[in-house]
């Protein structure tokens, strides 16, 4: 089976369909939805939210074009991570530190403290639409096609400020003597 296979039988009310499109993108899901809620919620949640995408998936299936499945389950957990951040009534964290710190190593801890810190930094400081540019990619997996249809500006120009971005975070992350080549 396959993207476009598995899609037609689940347009059709093949629930085998629906199991193997859960069991090939459940942990890209998850991972969507972790990355924008996991720091403030609980696993359960976690799961919970992956569980209404492919609910959501399941009675939508006809809106889903062929070969753009793993693109709309992006754009699902994106948005269904949004709505539980609302409904907790949490703003969504789009400079806030982004990086899961463990307590087995303070050294590294602060490093890594220190490290998003200047990440943040860096982020400030880009005007818009560069900033809202960046963080729409790389924090909420959007492709530069959706970001560049729903800000209503140019892939290519998107492309080019996502380089700019990447080379101006590099450069704040070696002026802090992270080391990044």
């Amino acid at each position: 089976m396959n993207d476009v296979s598995a899609l037609r039988a689940l347009k059709r009310g093949d629930e085998k369909a629906l199991e193997w499109i859960i069991d090939r993108y459940s942990s890209y899901v998850s991972t969507i939805i972790g990355n924008i809620i996991g720091a403030f919620m609980t696993d359960a949640d976690v799961e919970e939210a992956v569980r209404d995408v492919f609910l959501i998936l399941w009675h939508n299936s006809e809106k889903v074009m062929p070969g753009k499945l793993k693109a709309y389950l992006g754009g699902l957990a994106r948005n269904k991570a949004k709505e539980k951040m609302r409904k907790a009534d949490q703003d969504i964290p789009l400079d806030d530190d982004m990086i899961l710190i463990s307590d087995e190593n303070p050294e590294l801890d602060f490093s890594a403290k220190e490290q998003a810190r200047f990440i943040r930094l860096a982020l400030l400081k880009m005007p818009y639409p560069d900033r809202e540019i960046f963080i729409r990619h790389y924090y909420y997996y959007q492709t530069v096609e959706t970001l560049s249809r729903e800000m209503g500006i140019n892939p290519s120009t998107a492309k080019t400020k996502l380089r700019r971005g990447r080379e101006k975070l590099k450069e704040v992350l070696l002026e802090g003597g992270y080391g990044v080549e």
